[in-house]
């Protein structure tokens, strides 16, 4: 009996343990998942909780019942990867052989490793919404908060889905229009990066988003700590930002244990080869999903396209055949813009977000780069999708990324970017 040991029960593992329970024979192969617990949440939904759009319940379900029946469950947390003995050490001590290992645990908010973050304000004034806990408090916060400045406040990339702090701010917009408070409140976005859209032509067509709502922007914003007795955010160079509520997304990191293992870059991601997820140095390790150090989004659709191109690979490789399925950093995400609306963008390691129509060239039913009801409906009704199909392996989507029903728009739009958005304000 080989041993396939997935360590994470998230999108990416539980996808790749419903699809190797399938295709791999199970008199020949073992595939068994550990993780810390037996909550599988959908973390797409941390955004909507705030705005009492979700409630918790609809986002947390068991983890083993999203697996198929024959893949072995563990409760555990792992300590250690022994890769030159091929065992996994878990917390209590258990030891767990492999022939084939796939990391798959994800990446979490890490706000203790901005000073101040978890001080005096935190879950009073000082929120995130990068887990259920943080997307809770912010909702009772955002119930009360009638007047002032609200700060969203991006700490350093790479984080969960990059788009979701622009669509917190954008859905915190239009809420306090819609309690007709919108004109008590300043709202700033504030974004390590050189503007709030970076590609060219995403920034050509989306920069009004933020300049006709009168949301503020900071950029190059590199964090040294929170001040909570003044109440702003500072800067390395020394810029302020202060706040009467702030929304922060901490430093992502992955998981410790691929640190204690010597298997991690400085912020715990995996250096793997971005075709192949095969980790670097070694030909029994793969990172899959937000674990991994591969240059494009950690969003649900990276894992859903590379879990694909993956399986492929895999099955060559237990076989001893070469690698040679590549992963083109396929990524997809619906922007919620608000008053029911949303925007969607597609794009890869190569091609920056497109203008078009989506996934049907001409027919779509979905429109790229444009803000659309039909978009809305697409990001809400994407939870049952996830639960129903994607887990469990039925949602067959081309994984590369396709040209088809995209279009360049003129040359005048390739902007600098950043070029389109209101001028940049260094706030007292």
């Amino acid at each position: 009996m080989r041993h396939l040991l997935i360590l994470g029960a998230g999108t990416a593992g539980t996808m790749i343990a419903n699809r190797m329970r399938r295709l791999l024979d199970p008199h020949q192969w073992q595939v068994t998942v550990v993780d810390r617990d037996d909550d599988h949440h959908y973390q797409p939904g941390y955004l909507f909780v705030p705005f009492a759009m979700m409630s918790p319940h609809d986002v947390v379900r068991s983890r083993h019942a999203q697996l198929h029946d024959g893949v072995h469950f563990i409760t555990g947390e792992v300590s250690l990867v022994d890769h030159a003995d091929d065992v996994v050490v878990l917390a209590d001590g258990t030891r767990l052989p492999y022939d084939q290992l796939v990391i798959a645990s994800g990446t979490t908010p890490r706000p203790d490793q901005t000073p101040g973050t978890t001080g005096a304000l935190w879950r009073d004034k000082v929120h995130e919404f990068y887990t259920l806990e943080g997307a809770v408090a912010l909702r009772a916060a955002l119930e009360h908060f009638t007047h002032g400045r609200l700060v969203v406040h991006v700490t350093e990339m790479p984080i969960k889905c990059p788009v979701a702090p622009l669509e917190l701010t954008l859905l915190a917009e239009a809420m306090l229009r819609r309690r007709g408070q919108r004109d008590q409140v300043e709202i700033v976005y504030v974004t390590p990066l050189p503007g709030a859209f970076t590609k060219p032509v995403a920034s050509a067509r989306l920069g009004h988003l933020l300049e006709d709502r009168k949301i503020l922007v900071e950029t190059d914003f590199m964090v040294e700590s929170i001040d909570n007795e003044r109440q702003c955010l500072v800067s390395y160079d020394e810029r302020e930002v202060p706040f009467d509520l702030l929304v922060t997304v901490p430093l992502n990191m992955g998981a410790d244990f691929v640190a204690r293992s010597g298997l991690g870059d400085e912020l715990n991601y995996v250096p793997v080869d971005r075709g192949t997820f095969l980790a670097t140095g070694h030909d029994n390790i793969f990172a899959v999903g937000d674990a991994g150090d591969i240059p494009t989004s950690k969003a649900g659709s990276v894992a859903h396209y590379s879990v694909d191109v993956f399986v492929d690979n895999f099955l060559d490789h237990v076989e001893g055949r070469p690698l040679t399925h590549h992963f083109d950093g396929h990524a997809n995400c619906f922007v919620e813009s608000g008053d029911g609306k949303a925007l969607l963008i597609d794009f890869n390691y190569d091609v920056e977000p497109l203008p078009g129509k989506f996934p049907v060239p001409v027919l779509g039913p979905m429109t790229l780069l444009e803000e659309t009801r039909a978009n809305h409906a697409g990001k809400t009704a994407f939870s049952w999708v996830y639960w129903n199909l994607l887990l469990p392996g039925r949602l067959p989507m081309p994984t590369d990324m396709s040209m088809a029903g995209k279009h360049l728009p003129p040359p005048a739009h390739h902007t600098e970017p950043g070029a389109t958005f209101p001028e940049k304000e260094h706030l007292p």
